[in-house]
């Protein structure tokens, strides 16, 4: 069938309206009309390093919208059901049966490869598609099963969408990665979705002390609103001896979500005692952390990095919903929508910080 679709042809250029031909569901996909879909920093990066994909790509991966087909092998979702679309795992290797899809073992190819398993793509013709196992910067795309949550009536799709990355990530990286108990002090750097989704987690859980490092001073005020403790300007001066001067024994837990390795690394002089430092920032390729042996071995210093915050859909989507419900994570206060045709300029606020997190929405969504 024909449909719309946001497509780039060379790293870090314009998205570009066309329209292609998408393939029938084959027996193990789904066919999902796209109401709203989330604008993430990963689409940008993969926009700017397309890491091999064919070009051009169709990518977008936190679409939300309305089941119209089904393959004949489908039994989770029938058509009219609503959905938010996340990651793609195979849900057979040791990572998923472990309750972790997240760290599927198949993950590159299921999410990053740029076409069906057997290579083919979803489109007509020599286009990237499965991006995320969806690709919707669309208005319909095919996914998988394993991807699917089922939405409640009451939510509207332009609010869900970010719950299929940006949220969950954020937000489960203090929830579930970290696990930060009630009482403890989290540092956060960077206040964008993901970051802001952690202030509020942290807020939610019950963590003492919650600062937020961030240069807008309009994200720092929005984090205190959400939750935060402390705002801080890491270019106001030093950061370590600022964060010290809340917490002079230094931070239980620092998540790092700008993708900057210079901030990743500023926090060693600021992390407490058996701290540990959460990487879940996407940087550009190639970047490098050092890390101080003699400060994590006499300080019990540890170092992770966090994917999708560590999220098993299924089960982390609906207690971010049940959180929303009762008022504890207002993520609603992220969102600016524009329509999907204004997908660049939509790009151009959120670098300039004038928006935190852009959902995209369809005609008639």
């Amino acid at each position: 069938m024909k449909i719309e679709a946001a497509t780039i042809s060379a790293p870090g250029a314009d998205f570009e309206i066309q329209t292609l031909e998408l393939s029938e569901p084959r027996a193990d996909e789904i066919r999902v009309r796209i109401a709203a879909v989330g604008l993430c920093h990963t689409d940008l990066g993969v926009r700017d390093q397309p890491y091999g994909m064919i070009l051009p790509v169709v990518l977008g991966h936190e679409g939300a919208g309305i089941v119209e087909a089904v393959g004949a092998e489908v039994t989770k979702v029938a058509p009219g059901d609503r959905v938010l679309i996340s990651f793609r795992s195979c849900g057979d290797c040791k990572m998923c049966g472990a309750g972790q899809p997240a760290y599927c073992n198949h993950l590159i190819a299921m999410n990053f490869g740029g076409a069906r398993l057997d290579g083919a793509s979803s489109f007509e013709g020599k286009v990237g598609s499965n991006f995320f196992g969806q690709s919707s910067f669309a208005t319909q795309a095919l996914t998988y099963e394993r991807n699917l949550v089922k939405l409640p009536q009451d939510i509207p799709f332009a609010l869900a969408a970010p719950l299929a990355c940006g949220v969950q990530t954020g937000a489960g990286s203090i929830l579930r990665a970290l696990n930060c108990p009630p009482g403890s002090s989290v540092a956060v750097i960077g206040g964008g979705t993901v970051g802001l989704s952690a202030v509020m987690a942290a807020k939610a859980r019950g963590c003492a002390t919650i600062i937020l490092i961030e240069p807008v001073r309009a994200r720092r005020d929005l984090a205190l609103q959400l939750g935060a403790t402390h705002a801080l300007d890491p270019f106001a001066g030093e950061i370590a001896p600022a964060v010290r001067a809340v917490l002079p024994q230094g931070v239980d837990y620092v998540l790092e979500a700008s993708g900057v390795a210079a901030a990743a690394q500023a926090a060693f002089g600021y992390i407490a005692t058996r701290g540990v430092l959460g990487l879940v920032g996407v940087p550009p390729g190639g970047s490098q952390l050092s890390v101080p042996l003699d400060l994590a071995i006499t300080f019990g210093i540890g170092v992770r990095g966090i994917i999708e915050g560590d999220s098993d859909p299924d089960v982390f989507i609906p207690e971010l919903l049940d959180l929303h419900s009762a008022g504890r994570l207002p993520f609603e206060r992220l969102i600016s929508t524009y329509p999907f045709h204004d997908i660049n300029a939509a790009i151009a606020a959120q670098l300039a910080g004038e928006v935190v997190k852009v959902v995209l929405t369809m005609d008639g969504a």
